[in-house]
């Protein structure tokens, strides 16, 4: 369960390890930062996904929610608003505009996201690459199916969606699919459960997937779970931007690296 004073004591260790551009030596790591970190560019797909964003947000209908995960930071009820839903768990303009900026650089054929919820970061990773394959699971039904309305209102027809817990989904997507390129984890966050999938998806990535968890400082259990990830053998690259754990499998990188990049 995440505890807030522990979610300041972690923001406030970040602040005070996190630096730019400056003084870094990898040549990738500063392009990073360079071309998507300090990219202030307005992109074409933002007004839409703003529009996206109003709707969510203007929305005071009530779903059921089914909820596998760690559950909400701030509430936990069977049924839910649409727009506390989008204020709450949903992803924030600066995170969603990260992880546009991060596909539109990379490029990835084959994208996969655990956890839709109303579907705001997933339209974030299927706008940076509209010939990109989404796939995105979610466990709740109610959920899921809203996301997938406003899919279609948006035209966003390369996301397809998959319903249900991830333990029973995951596997069955996983041996079905190609190796992807770009994994975005944002559901169930628990230490275990973590490392669970992470440990699903390692053969099914390849040496230049990216690879990003969400809320890595949530709480005792997700930062334990991150640091075991950064130090598996087959990562060589790992970047904390606080809210974001990326990371990398480049072979060329001889010495694992790990850098904490001022964003948050």
């Amino acid at each position: 369960m995440r505890s807030a004073f522990f979610m300041i004591g972690q923001y406030v260790r970040y602040r005070l390890r996190a630096y730019s551009a400056h003084g870094i030596h990898s040549p990738f790591v500063f392009a990073f930062v360079t071309e998507i970190l300090q990219d202030k560019r307005i992109f074409y797909a933002f007004e839409a996904l703003d529009d996206y964003r109003a709707i969510l947000l203007a929305d005071k209908q009530a779903l059921p929610i089914v909820d596998f995960g760690a559950g909400s930071h701030r509430q936990q009820a069977s049924y839910r608003k649409v727009n506390e839903i989008a204020r709450t768990a949903g992803r924030n303009k600066k995170m969603g505009e990260l992880l546009f900026r991060m596909v539109n650089y990379f490029q990835p054929r084959q994208i996969l996201e655990l956890g839709t919820s109303l579907g705001m970061g997933t339209a974030y990773l299927a706008a940076g690459q509209r010939e990109a394959r989404v796939i995105s699971i979610e466990g709740s039904p109610a959920i899921a199916a809203y996301a997938q309305e406003m899919f279609t209102r948006f035209s966003f027809s390369q996301i397809q969606q998959v319903v249900g817990r991830f333990d029973d989904v995951l596997p069955d997507v996983l041996r079905n699919g190609p190796a992807f390129d770009f994994v975005f984890v944002d559901g169930n966050h628990q230490e275990e459960a973590t490392i669970r999938y992470f440990n699903l998806l390692l053969p099914h990535l390849h040496e230049n997937s990216v690879l990003i968890f969400d809320d890595i400082h949530w709480s005792k259990g997700m930062l334990s779970a991150w640091q075991q990830i950064q130090q598996t053998e087959a990562v060589t690259l790992s970047i904390d931007l606080f809210y974001f754990g990326i990371v990398f499998f480049k072979k060329e990188f001889m010495v694992k690296q790990h850098f904490v990049l001022s964003y948050a």
